[in-house]
C-alpha cells in the first residue's frame, strides 16, 4: 500500500507549515518525489492554497532532516537512500537501547499498563487491516518508553527525528501487512516481548530484547523502499 496523503487524524494541532512538511516528507520517503526533483515555493503554495510563508517553514524543516537542499525560491530533493535509512535506524537503536536499559530498577508498572493497552490496540488494528491505526499505535508504543525514561536531552534528540520515524513507520507497516496475518501477528509479539523484558527489570534481558527487536526491522524497511532508493 502506498499512502498518497499523510493521515489527517495525525495532524491535529499541527501548524500549516508542519502539515505541508508531513505531506512532502511522505512523498519523499515513498519515492513519489525523487532525488534531484526540484520543488518550487510558488507551486507548493498554490497546491496547498496558502502563502509562501508556511511553505518556507516546511522546506526548512525537511532541510534540517536532510531530505532537501534549500535553493532560492525552493529546494532540491536529496531523498532517503539506504545509507540514510541505516543511520536513522542507528539513531533509533541508540535512543531506544539507552532508554530501555535506563528503565531497569525503576518502577515501571504504569508504563507497562500503557504498553499493554497499546499492544491490544495494535492487535485490534491488525485484525481490521487498519494500517494507519496500527502504525500509529506502534509509534506511540516506542514514544511512551522514551518519554517514561525522563531524559530531557534524549527527548530533544527524539523530537528531531520523530516525524521522520513516524513517516517511515507508515511505509513499513504497509510492507508488514502485505506479508499477511502471520507477519502482523509477529510484529505484535515483538512488542509484547519488549514489554515483558521491561517488566523483568533485568538490564541484560532488556539489552538483548532491544537487539532482537531491531534485528529484522531494517530488512523490513529496506524491502519497503522504492527500488531506486535501495542503494
Amino acid at each position: 500500500m502506498t499512502m498518497t496523503h499523510f493521515p489527517a487524524e495525525w495532524l491535529k494541532g499541527e501548524s500549516l507549515g508542519e502539515t505541508i512538511a508531513c505531506e512532502l516528507r511522505l512523498a519523499i520517503v515513498d519515492g513519489r518525489l525523487q532525488h534531484g526533483d526540484k520543488l518550487s515555493e510558488n507551486r507548493i503554495a498554490a497546491d496547498f492554497g496558502t502563502s509562501r510563508s508556511p511553505v518556507r517553514e516546511a522546506l526548512k524543516t525537511l532541510s534540517g532532516e536532510g531530505l532537501l537542499r534549500l535553493e532560492r525560491m525552493g529546494a532540491v530533493v536529496v531523498g532517503l537512500g539506504e545509507a540514510e535509512i541505516q543511520e536513522l535506524y542507528d539513531v533509533r537503536f541508540m535512543i531506544e537501547s539507552f532508554v530501555q536499559e535506563r528503565m531497569a530498577g525503576k518502577e515501571t508498572g504504569a508504563l507497562i499498563r500503557v504498553l499493554e493497552q497499546t499492544i491490544d490496540r495494535m492487535e485490534l488494528a491488525g485484525k481490521h487491516r487498519d494500517i494507519v491505526a496500527f502504525s500509529f499505535e506502534d509509534f506511540s508504543f516506542h514514544e511512551a518508553i522514551i518519554a517514561a525514561a525522563g531524559h530531557d536531552r534524549v527527548m530533544q534528540l527524539w523530537r528531531h527525528i520523530r516525524q521522520l520515524v513516524m513517516t517511515v513507520m507508515l511505509l513499513t507497516t504497509g510492507e508488514v501487512f502485505a506479508q499477511g496475518e502471520a507477519k502482523v501477528a509477529a510484529v505484535v509479539d515483538k512488542h509484547r516481548a519488549i514489554a515483558t523484558v521491561l517488566k523483568s527489570n533485568d538490564p541484560a534481558k532488556i539489552r538483548e530484547g532491544v537487539r532482537e527487536y531491531f534485528a529484522d526491522s531494517y530488512v523490513t524497511l529496506r524491502n519497503s523502499l522504492p527500488e531506486g532508493e535501495r542503494g
